[in-house]
């Protein structure tokens, strides 16, 4: 049970409940990403089953993370005015809708539908888990985002992996007993949902009495928005690469090297797990040398590996994509809390935004490249897709980042 401190005071029920709150948090995103990788899981499936071509799968793609981008923001920018502490289930019972979908969908639109639906369990979900962890961070943001979104990792990986030992033997309609999984963590939403709701009134209650805080970062509009812009940039140029590996990294195995659909699975599982391995270490190191050093590292650190790996063999392929997962992903948690360091107070907002950015591009990424390898071929693909970290260099052009915090009553 999550509970709050027995005199309800701001101090004790940090001490006693950030690392439930985290825990809780990083496993319901762990559910909720299981959920979100049956898609790309069982593209192969689908495609034979429904007899879809590339550009169709990454419509597939689109729509579900076109449905988990656009309202992200929307929602972040509400509930940064007015928290919302049992949206958190609430979203997870959509995800639910869109998998008892799936597993039954008899046509290409009702998968579309699906995939529509656990996307917009992801758009509700994100932004308020982000504000949970930053509130239970106990003024270690970068950790607290790195455990949050390591779960979200984690997930993802073990999607693969669970459909090949689930889904890909006994067909499409067991994708039904994953329901389970949305179920359990609509369970655990619910608790830290009553955590979260008495938590926020602890915060009402202190700032009442200490005085409202404010931040600010000393620098001007111009140069916060130029910075919110490479930071931009930059997820654009990590989720599209993600993009190319997350819905084509089993056909490219298949077509270049004839392997089978559950090995093709299991190094994409490698490849997912070392993202979140990556995710992890990046923000509590941010914590410790500086945001924007991790950034500088973990985005442009990737390029010497992605360049490399469209030409080599099978043993190097699945030997890079470890360091590829590990460094490129270490950079998301450091981007977000430095946004959020941009722009105090829109912690929402920010979450949403960048969340929902990342499911964005990853969608629109995987349309284009769908299209893309319909025309030429999937090598094509990652020989372009290759280039794309190189795009870390713009991390020069953000400012050094000194916060200051004011109290007035």
């Amino acid at each position: 049970m999550l509970t709050e401190g027995k005199d309800g005071s701001l101090r004790e029920a940090k001490a006693k409940t950030v690392v439930t709150i985290l825990l809780a948090i990083s496993f319901s995103h762990l559910l909720n990403d299981v959920i979100q990788a049956l898609l790309p899981a069982i593209y192969p499936m689908l495609k034979q089953e429904f007899a879809l071509d590339f550009g169709q799968i990454g419509l597939i793609t689109l729509t579900f993370q076109m449905t988990a981008s656009i309202l992200q923001p929307v929602v972040g920018l509400g509930t940064d005015r007015c928290p919302l502490p049992y949206s958190l289930a609430a979203g997870m019972l959509l995800s639910f809708g869109g998998v008892v979908l799936l597993a039954f969908a008899g046509s290409f639109p009702m998968v579309l539908t699906a995939a529509a639906l656990v996307g917009l369990g992801s758009s509700v979900f994100h932004p308020e888990a982000s504000r949970v962890g930053r509130i239970a961070s106990g003024g270690r943001h970068g950790l607290a985002q790195s455990v949050f979104q390591v779960g979200g990792n984690a997930g993802t990986a073990l999607g693969p992996l669970l459909a090949a030992a689930i889904i890909v033997p006994r067909g499409r309609a067991h994708v039904v007993w994953f329901g389970l999984v949305a179920l359990a963590g609509f369970i655990v939403l619910l608790q830290v949902g009553h955590w979260y709701r008495k938590r926020l009134a602890c915060i009402a209650a202190d700032r009442k009495e200490s005085g409202a805080e404010t931040e600010t970062t000393g620098l001007s509009r111009g140069r916060v928005t130029g910075a919110i812009g490479v930071l931009l940039i930059l997820i654009f140029s990590k989720f599209f690469y993600l993009a190319s590996m997350v819905s084509y990294y089993t056909f490219f195995l298949i077509h270049r090297f004839h392997v089978s659909i559950q090995t093709s699975q299991v190094c994409l599982f490698v490849f997912l797990a070392a993202t979140a391995g990556g995710t992890l270490i990046g923000g509590p190191i941010g914590d410790r040398i500086g945001r924007k050093l991790v950034i500088w590292i973990s985005i442009l650190g990737a390029a010497p590996f992605a360049l490399a790996l469209p030409h080599v063999s099978l043993p190097w392929v699945i030997a890079l994509s470890v360091p590829i997962g590990v460094i490129l992903a270490s950079a998301f948690p450091s981007i977000l809390v430095y946004a959020q360091e941009l722009l105090p107070g829109r912690v929402g907002l920010i979450g949403g935004l960048f969340f929902g950015l990342a499911f964005g591009m990853g969608g629109i990424g995987s349309a284009v490249l769908g299209e893309l390898a319909d025309k030429t071929s999937i090598e094509h693909v990652f020989l372009i897709c290759s280039f794309l970290p190189l795009i870390g260099l713009l991390t020069a052009f953000l400012p050094d980042l000194h916060v200051r915090k004011n109290f007035r009553r």
